[in-house]
């Protein structure tokens, strides 16, 4: 189902390890969502409970999840209300560590530094960054002194419909990844998320989409969320909990354009999904 890797992609065995065990196999890896909001645009307010979240951590685990993403503050792209560092953390504090147990990669989804390092030191492995290490000039550091994985994410203070939008996340990358590297976080840890409906019009995610080839030329590993995301409303009248359809659609065919990562909240449709694909594809 995967793309070859670009001729300028690091070797399998230069990547961090926690990369490197998920990018071995054929298909991509998925990671599952774990929203401990009250306010997400999908599943806010179901999981912010201790007990409600790591049940779901476990159910996801249960189902297939490669790396399980936890996030305390909503990043949905319209809407959402900021919340302190204090605040996150303390939604975090008995839940992330207690999830980090169960022994699967924990992503921490955060844009603020003081966050990612707490997180980071209790459990995560991995740091999910929507502002692609552009908004907090701190958090680069965090990343390099804990030697992490870092998700970069393109995004935009707000929606322009008149720009090339791959352009502009072709910039943003290159601009977040001189940042990396002045901070010496190094490019095998690196992972290019394209923002599937931040700082974009329906289109533009769709577009986004549809030219994930564009973003080779950086040769770094993708990753791709488009789960329950409002673009498919915009092609097929829906609610976030009625967009599985569409979310798998999108995902099968960010992994035929090389995705290595999946971040979806419907992880066992996700998985099997991919998997026949992957099966179909033998058959030819």
């Amino acid at each position: 189902m995967m793309a070859a890797p670009s001729r300028s992609s690091p070797a399998a065995s230069q990547y961090h390890p926690v990369l490197r065990a998920l990018f071995v196999r054929r298909d991509p890896a998925v990671m599952g969502v774990l929203n401990i909001t009250p306010d997400s645009f999908s599943d806010g307010g179901r999981f912010i409970e201790p007990d409600r979240a790591l049940v779901q951590a476990k159910r996801m685990i249960a189902e297939g999840a490669d790396i399980l993403d936890i996030g305390a503050e909503s990043t949905r792209p319209y809407g959402s209300q900021p919340v302190t560092a204090a605040e996150e953390l303390q939604r975090l504090r008995d839940i992330l560590p207690a999830v980090a147990r169960l022994g699967s990669p924990v992503s921490i989804d955060t844009m603020k530094s003081s966050v990612a390092a707490w997180a980071l030191g209790n459990g995560a492995v991995i740091a999910n960054d929507v502002w692609g290490l552009q908004r907090d000039p701190d958090m680069a550091r965090v990343i390099a002194d804990h030697g992490a994985p870092v998700i970069v994410m393109h995004n935009r203070d707000s929606v322009d419909p008149a720009i090339d939008i791959v352009a502009d996340m072709v910039a943003f990358f290159a601009r977040s990844l001189d940042i990396a590297a002045n901070a010496n976080i190094p490019r095998e840890n690196i992972v290019l998320d394209p923002g599937i409906g931040f700082g974009k019009t329906p289109e533009q995610s769709m577009i986004a989409l549809g030219r994930l080839d564009d973003l080779s030329q950086f040769g770094l590993p993708l990753l791709v969320g488009a789960s329950r995301k409002r673009f498919i409303a915009s092609v097929s009248p829906s609610e976030p909990d009625q967009r599985l359809g569409g979310s798998i659609a999108a995902h099968l065919l960010a992994a035929q354009r090389g995705a290595k990562i999946i971040r979806a909240h419907d992880v066992a449709e996700t998985i099997q999904a991919l998997r026949v694909a992957s099966a179909i594809e033998d058959k030819r």
